[in-house]
């Protein structure tokens, strides 16, 4: 699986309302066939921060995922609402899905 992570240092007068602005992106990427997941979520230590954690079955549906029209159209959109840009870590990792955190098992 091709496993990113990205870290999204939104303007302030646009951080309560990003999950609204990412939205239509958010949405048409998780229709994607071969996305497995696309979670955001909010730094508890900067509210102006968003952290987006995704995955894709594999390079040919990450390579579908940035060729495609929503894709495309977020490079539009989002930037605008952004202060930097984004961070990313992009690996090719040898699973399909989450690991038990074994150290914290619950019984």
């Amino acid at each position: 699986m091709i496993f990113i992570t990205a870290k999204f240092l939104i303007k302030p007068e646009y951080a309560n309302q990003w999950p609204e602005i990412s939205g239509p992106f958010t949405r048409a990427t998780r229709a994607e066939p071969g996305c497995l997941w696309f979670d955001w979520s909010r730094c508890l230590d900067d509210p102006n921060e968003y952290v987006l954690v995704e995955a894709f079955r594999d390079g040919d549906a990450g390579g579908a995922h940035v060729g495609s029209a929503h894709f495309e159209q977020a490079r539009r959109d989002l930037p605008p609402h952004l202060q930097a840009t984004p961070r990313i870590i992009s690996q090719s990792i040898d699973q399909d899905d989450w690991s038990l955190l074994g150290e914290m098992t619950v019984n």
